[in-house]
């Protein structure tokens, strides 16, 4: 295998360790500047240009895209996927990742345990924000921080007024969070890689730091995770679009609550708490999967002039409640059901003698005018009727 790993830092620890360990394994290696590239949109297909020369073929990349430079390193990555180079981690994955508000709404969406989370601009809706997530003391939290950087604990209203009105005077978005009083100031690091979770460990803040990154002074230890929380960072790391993640969990008195995925997650810390070969494991993962690259589905699936992909919703008593797909009528009216979402579970490629429930999500591919006549009109409020004015048509002026 010939791998590209995209950093801007040759000599950290993560890129040296991922390097050796591809080297070891007998794969062909370089570690590339990600702001050497140059993205090449001249030509009959996709290409890209590194210092001024076409790029080489390469069967697989890992990018390790810093915060700084998120909008061009995703566009380089987006390039490698148009060239159908794999990647573990697709342009969308790592920009939903990058971003809190935008990976919590995606979580959300999915029945993932997080602190509660509320994002405002208005001054006058900080407070009733502040409520909404169980009042003082909470987080505060930069959309596009890292590292425990742009983190800050506010004891009482009042100081937590200040502190995002200073902030967004800078122009600068944030989140306020509920503070897990019960996580002590110690956190879980899982580092997943593919559906598995093959390193873990707790980080604890020190003295009365409460955020307890490595960076921060935090020391971290070796955990066993309980089946919950391994299927909770699994569960995150694939909703975000990533195959390696590092998802960072509190412990809450009613389980694991996700704090955030990390698309370039620093392997110094686990390594040494764990002693296992992460590095390793990321690398075995990528030659496994070389052959299968990493596809926009949507964009693929959607090229076909009246056909798409939709998502159709079982509704209470509705017509496919207790029917099989193959009693469905799917297939005849040439929608065709990739997948089956029920709560937290997916079934895949579902047969057709899956019995469908309330509540069940399909993500369909088939024609969008017959799917688009099974998703009912959102119901509307009724507009109340007006009183007809004095003067129903305006007098001209001459």
């Amino acid at each position: 295998m010939k791998l590209a790993i995209l950093s801007r830092a040759p000599r950290a620890y993560s890129t040296e360790r991922l390097k050796t360990a591809a080297l070891q394994r007998g794969h062909d290696v370089r570690v590339l500047n990600t702001l050497r590239f140059g993205i090449d949109l001249t030509g009959d297909e996709p290409d890209l240009q590194y210092r001024g020369h076409r790029l080489s073929d390469y069967d697989a990349i890992l990018p390790r895209i810093g915060a700084s430079i998120t909008y061009f390193g995703t566009a380089v990555v987006r390039q490698f996927e148009q060239m159908d180079v794999y990647t573990p981690n697709t342009a969308n994955g790592i920009s939903n990742a990058r971003d809190k508000l935008r990976a919590t709404q995606i979580l959300s969406r999915h029945n993932i345990g997080m602190p509660a989370t509320t994002f405002v601009r208005n001054r006058a809706d900080v407070r009733p924000a502040i409520e909404r997530v169980g009042g003082a003391p909470v987080v505060i939290k930069l959309l596009e921080g890292t590292q425990g950087i742009g983190v800050i604990l506010a004891p009482g209203v009042k100081v937590a007024e200040a502190i995002i009105e200073t902030l967004q005077s800078t122009n600068q978005n944030v989140l306020i969070q509920h503070f897990v009083s019960e996580s002590k100031g110690r956190d879980i690091r899982a580092l997943v890689v593919g559906d598995r979770v093959v390193a873990a460990m707790r980080r604890t803040a020190q003295g009365d730091e409460f955020r307890s990154n490595v960076h921060r002074g935090g020391t971290v230890e070796r955990v066993e995770l309980t089946p919950e929380y391994e299927q909770v960072a699994v569960r995150s790391a694939q909703i975000m679009g990533l195959r390696v993640a590092g998802v960072d969990m509190l412990e809450g008195n009613d389980g694991p609550l996700v704090m955030e995925v990390n698309s370039s997650p620093g392997l110094q810390g686990i390594e040494s708490a764990t002693q296992l070969d992460v590095a390793g494991a990321i690398v075995d993962y990528i030659g496994n999967q070389v052959a299968f690259p990493e596809i926009d589905v949507r964009q693929r699936l959607s090229v076909s002039t009246g056909y798409g992909v939709a998502e159709i919703l079982v509704h209470n008593n509705g017509t496919f409640v207790g029917k099989t797909l193959g009693e469905s009528g799917l297939a005849d009216r040439d929608i065709t059901v990739l997948t089956v979402n029920r709560g937290s579970s997916v079934i895949p490629n579902p047969r057709n003698r899956v019995v469908l429930e309330a509540g069940d999500r399909l993500l369909c591919f088939g024609k969008l005018e017959e799917m688009r006549s099974m998703i009912p009109e959102r119901r509307r409020r009724r507009a109340r009727v007006r009183k007809l004015p004095a003067e129903p048509i305006p007098t001209l002026e001459a």
